[in-house]
């Protein structure tokens, strides 16, 4: 036991939460703080994916090899780097930021909240009723008055290759609570999670080969993928795009792994990691019990209400809807369906209209994501070919970092480049990407602007202090209205 009201038998409570992850945890407790009874079901450790294996335990394997590439960018600092990362220590420190993988103290979180926890796998069993069992046999059986909130996450998804059960690949798992670091890696897959990781492990000592189908996190600008695949190949990473695996071989369990790929070459490597999508965590929930597919993404409103189930009681929060496989937007999504629970419960009216307090509008429009890689990738809502394609009328405005004089003091020769996304009919941002040492503390500002509209007559008034990174505003800002003064000035000459 671990200190919560667990496993008290058949139960009743205005909701029900099916994934003790972050999501999990900020829809129990936005329905606790405002007054309804909550019961969170977990199977494996409270706290969840981002916890133990995901965005927590990456971040902190990967803050010191890009510390010291970060000292490695300044005369004076560089000099004092003579060795390499202490590996021992490294895994140490994320040893401390998961806890030892004992989720102790966050069940003791959800008890401070007044949620009863109820360990087990849980299943939907009809409308409201969730059944829990454990891993001892013992079943209870919850019924929610008001909302079943599920936030069971995603999976890795592993592709259907010649071999893979074989090779035994790696997944973010291994990826991320791994002790040791293999000599030869192979990573599939160039989205988030397959640059963060060749970073890391590249970082880390091993020699990293990064198999990308096609380029680098594709959903982001075109540069951020160049920059970030340069980088990686200065770090002495061995970047191949425009290939797929075909095949894997590793006879002895205790040898290495043949990669084949479909260009004829192949690859030894000691350990091969998958890094190629994921897939809802709902195929054993219990869907078909209240009409819907086992297995699929749950598709929901604005209000994360699950459609195609009567009754207005089903909600499906993070990975499991596909909107955004980020932990802050499920958090969001789990703050805001949160309060629209407790306002459909009270019988009051739902402020569901864009940028409603019980709306979701931000999974539209200002989706910000970060990718920790060296150099980091930063971005907020849509790029130049997304915003065409959803027919807006937009000019992109570029600039690189180096235009910054704050930017040349944070790092020497800083490398970097810069792009915002403006809707010209009224001259508001769409998005913003960043790319550079360290910007990731510059996307929330890209954030504001873009989630309240701030109109481009009202940000130039932002004065950025001096000497800072963040002058790459005032640059990408006086591009614009120069720009914009110009064409203006040409249009009234031929008139």
């Amino acid at each position: 036991m671990d200190g919560t009201r667990e496993d008290q038998g058949n139960g009743t409570y205005d909701v029900v939460v099916l994934g003790a992850g972050p999501v999990g945890q900020n829809v129990a407790d936005r329905a606790r703080a405002a007054g309804l009874t909550v019961a969170v079901v977990e199977r494996e450790l409270v706290g969840g994916e981002c916890s133990y294996w995901a965005c927590v335990p990456s971040k902190a394997l990967l803050r010191p090899v890009i510390a010291v590439a970060d000292a490695r960018r300044v005369d004076g600092a560089r000099q004092a780097v003579t060795g390499r990362l202490d590996t021992a220590a490294v895994f140490a420190r994320r040893n401390y930021f998961v806890s030892g993988w004992d989720d102790t103290g966050q069940a003791e979180w959800v008890k401070s909240v007044g949620a009863d926890l109820f360990r087990g796998h849980g299943r939907l069993d009809g409308p409201r009723r969730v059944t829990v069992t454990r891993d001892d046999g013992a079943r209870h059986t919850l019924t929610a008055r008001h909302a079943v909130a599920v936030a069971t996450g995603s999976r890795p998804l592993l592709p259907g290759i010649e071999g893979i059960e074989e090779a035994r690949p790696w997944t973010n798992r291994q990826g991320t609570d791994s002790g040791t670091v293999p000599g030869r890696l192979a990573i599939v897959g160039g989205g988030g999670v397959g640059i963060e990781m060749a970073t890391l492990w590249q970082g880390l000592g091993s020699q990293v080969t990064l198999i990308v189908r096609h380029g680098l996190i594709p959903r982001m600008e075109p540069f951020a993928g160049e920059l970030v695949a340069r980088g990686l190949t200065e770090a002495g990473a061995d970047v191949r795009t425009g290939v797929q695996v075909t095949g894997l071989r590793r006879p002895d369990p205790a040898g290495p792994v043949t990669v084949t790929l479909d260009d004829g070459s192949e690859v030894e490597v000691d350990e091969v990691m998958f890094a190629t999508g994921r897939t809802p965590a709902t195929d054993d929930i219990g869907l078909d019990s209240v009409g819907l597919a086992p297995g699929t993404w749950l598709d929901v409103d604005t209000t994360c209400l699950v459609r195609g189930v009567d009754g207005a009681w089903l909600y499906a929060l993070g990975d499991v809807n596909h909107r955004a496989l980020l932990t802050h937007q499920g958090k969001y999504q789990a703050r805001t369906a949160g309060d629209a629970i407790a306002a459909r419960a009270a019988g009051r009216p739902l402020d569901d209209g864009p940028w409603g307090d019980h709306a979701t509008t931000a999974d539209q429009h200002a989706v910000p994501q970060v990718f920790f890689t060296d150099p980091e990738a930063a971005a907020v809502g849509l790029t130049s070919e997304q915003a065409v394609r959803a027919g807006h009328r937009v000019k992109t405005v570029d600039t690189d970092f180096n235009a910054a004089q704050g930017a040349d003091l944070h790092a020497d020769h800083y490398q970097g480049h810069a792009r915002m996304v403006v809707d010209l009919d009224r001259e508001v941002l769409l998005g913003v990407t960043f790319v550079g040492p360290g910007v990731s503390e510059l996307l929330h500002s890209a954030t504001i602007a873009v989630a309240g509209e701030v109109p481009l007559k009202r940000l130039r008034h932002a004065v950025a202090c001096f000497p800072t990174v963040s002058e790459i505003w005032l640059v990408l800002l006086a591009a614009y209205f120069r720009d914009r003064d110009r064409d203006r000035d040409r249009g009234q000459d031929r008139g």
